[in-house]
């Protein structure tokens, strides 16, 4: 006797594979929909703009926000990230030495900076520094201590991304610059870390991303009102004004910077997958 099959049943085995995908995404995506209107409807839209949105309040914040906080933001993530590169790629170098000192403090550094928060970082900088080496001042002030702050952060990660990318250089390659000639540190600059860092590219502009983001770190530094970055600008506003709205337009300016890089990654990343 056969074994009766409810309705529903009968009508999903009749759909096709790709019918059944069809179906099951029209269902997240109307689920996704409903979870939206249901937290829409709930909301008090009044307030929330009245507290983040007011348009007089956010065009007194311009030109200023861009000429002094976005371009100050621009500059400390820049800086922070040539440092880190040059420092990244120099401690890359001595993961990869046979001499096992060398190693020993590249690995060292590596774990330590990785594992720090970056406001630690920040705040040794801006004060252990200072107190371990009296009478003297770290080049270029508030942004030299900015920089070196950025700098040694990133150079930690950038240092593995920068092995891994010499590492997956074929090994052919330094065999056959050997055979033309060349010594190894010549190989090295002329053949190999080119190749390495034509790898690396997605990897180095995601950091710059995140660089961009932890440059707000700045404020524990005490900077002056032309130093302000976009987060200090927006908090030093918020504070002023009682109104959360500064500090919604300083992410809008994080967001105009963050959102084109990102696509370059991805862009990147989708043209080096094409070439492998």
């Amino acid at each position: 006797m056969d074994r009766p099959v409810a309705p529903g049943h009968a009508v999903t085995s009749r759909l096709s594979r790709r019918q059944r995908r069809r179906l099951s995404q029209g269902v997240q995506y109307a689920l996704f929909v409903a979870v939206l209107a249901l937290i829409a409807s709930y909301a008090d839209w009044g307030r929330l703009q009245n507290q983040f949105a007011q348009k007089d309040l956010a065009l007194r914040l311009f030109p200023e926000i861009i000429t002094t906080a976005l371009r100050n933001t621009v500059v400390y993530t820049l800086s922070g990230f040539l440092l880190g590169l040059v420092l990244g790629l120099v401690i890359a170098m001595m993961r990869l030495s046979s001499v096992a000192p060398y190693r020993w403090v590249a690995s060292v550094y590596i774990e330590l900076f990785r594992g720090l928060p970056a406001l630690l970082i920040f705040i040794f900088v801006g004060v252990a520094v200072p107190l371990a080496f009296p009478g003297t001042e770290i080049p270029g002030g508030t942004y030299g201590k900015v920089a070196l702050g950025l700098g040694l952060v990133a150079a930690a990660y950038m240092a593995e991304t920068i092995r891994a990318g010499i590492q997956a250089v074929p090994k052919g390659q330094m065999e056959a610059a050997r055979s033309l000639g060349f010594s190894q540190a010549r190989a090295m600059v002329s053949v190999i870390i080119p190749q390495a860092f034509r790898i690396v590219i997605p990897p180095l502009t995601n950091e710059l991303v995140l660089l961009f983001k932890d440059s707000s770190l700045v404020l524990f530094l005490g900077v002056t009102l032309q130093e302000r970055e976009l987060t200090k600008f927006g908090r030093d506003l918020a504070s002023q004004t009682a109104n959360s709205t500064p500090i919604l337009v300083a992410g809008l300016c994080y967001l105009l910077v963050t959102v084109p890089l990102s696509f370059v990654v991805r862009r990147l990343e989708a043209r080096a997958d094409k070439a492998t």
